[in-house]
């Protein structure tokens, strides 16, 4: 290297036996050692490596490893890796910045085989994701590795509303596992969800399909509704732990639903039913605490009967549309009165999509034919009169 030892430095080690000439053979310029410190100077730090010669650090690599050097003293062990078997004044040339990258990288990988978790400060998000850092090494997770709990519960997954979510997370400490690796690329993934699913066992063992709870909405999205709610603890059952779980759209009403926010509202109490438990994710449904309307359809409706029905969607595959019931076949008690029942007017009956744009309007009400029914199902075939 260019970097030369002052008169001063050189007198602190002139003493010191110099055995470099029969240890260059066992060190490479690359590889990692370690060695005791001798001395500690105001711009070096010399390292005794025993038979292999005596270390430096210094120049850069000193004024660069400041808070590593500050907390050392003569005697302590360290890790360094070895740049220049033998600089211009003789010496082993070493570095503790590079060898530190290694070690904490090494350290990762230890982690990641024994599945430690690893609690971190996040410091910045992007639409992506989290940036933090472990050891000095940046790190990422993103948006799909949160756990079900952070996932940021934005209406038609909007990017700017999501980065907004994130954002709230800056400064906080997130427990997280290493997801993946890469050390050539310098890439570090991490993984909340691997932190949740490993204590999701224990905390599923008091939620069964099935069960009834009774939640409050907390976030609503265009596929659904997230519903937070408690359960007993599997080791306290005094104590609540707080679970999460997704009412799909489908699950909200036996009717077909455009928009969730038309049948829930965030902070709303409601009932739910779990309905089931896959890849620790828990989804429930509304539907149970409301009449289905296709219990006593065949009371109602037949094949061939004329009906009213106003279009509410139009689709590549036809056009959905709401029955109106008949006033005059509909008793004042009939709870079903206001749940309408919704069926398809396929696309073949009008033989291409623009002449069903022609002859429907999205809003307004037709003269319908049933063709069929299928209560098991729930779907209902009709034809424009």
């Amino acid at each position: 290297m260019t970097n030369t030892i002052d008169t001063a430095e050189k007198s602190i080690i002139q003493d010191k036996p110099n055995t470099q000439s029969n240890g260059y053979a066992h060190l490479k310029t690359g590889e990692n050692t370690t060695g005791k410190i001798a001395e500690i100077t105001g711009s070096a730090v010399f390292v005794d490596l025993g038979a292999r010669g005596t270390g430096i650090i210094y120049g850069q690599e000193f004024f660069g490893s400041k808070k590593m050097i500050k907390d050392m003293k003569i005697g302590d062990e360290i890790f360094a890796n070895v740049k220049d078997i033998e600089n211009e004044d003789g010496y082993v040339e070493l570095s503790l910045k590079q060898a530190g990258k290694e070690l904490a990288w090494k350290t990762i990988e230890e982690k990641k085989r024994s599945k430690e978790t690893i609690p971190v400060k996040i410091t910045g998000a992007n639409k992506g994701g989290l940036l933090t850092e472990i050891s000095n090494i940046q790190c990422f997770l993103p948006v799909s590795q949160l756990s079900f709990r952070h996932y940021p519960k934005v209406k038609d997954g909007d990017k700017s509303e999501i980065l907004k979510e994130l954002q709230k997370f800056i400064g906080k400490e997130l427990k997280v596992k290493i997801f993946d690796i890469d050390e050539k690329e310098q890439k570090l993934i991490l993984s909340e969800r691997l932190e949740e699913l490993s204590n999701i066992k224990d905390i599923f063992k008091n939620v069964k399909i099935g069960a009834v709870i009774e939640g409050e909405i907390i976030g609503i999205v265009d596929f659904g509704a997230f519903i937070k709610f408690s359960c007993e603890s599997s080791e306290d059952k005094k104590k609540k732990q707080e679970l999460e779980g997704l009412i799909h759209i489908s699950e909200m009403d036996w009717q077909l639903i455009d928009d969730p926010n038309k049948v829930v509202k965030v902070g709303q109490k409601t009932k739910a039913k779990i309905i089931s438990i896959n890849n620790n994710r828990i989804s429930l449904s509304l539907k149970p605490f409301k009449k289905n309307p296709w219990e006593e359809i065949e009371k109602k409706y037949k094949k061939g009967d004329k009906v009213k029905g106003e279009v509410v969607k139009l689709n590549p595959f036809g056009a959905f549309v709401k029955i109106i019931p008949n006033a005059k076949k509909t008793k004042k008690e009939d709870k079903n009165a206001s749940i309408s029942i919704q069926g398809l007017a396929h696309i073949s009956e009008f033989g291409t999509s623009a002449k069903m744009k022609d002859a429907l309007v999205v809003g307004k009400t037709y003269d319908f034919e049933i063709l069929q029914i299928d209560k098991e199902n729930h779907k209902m075939a009709l034809k424009l009169k």
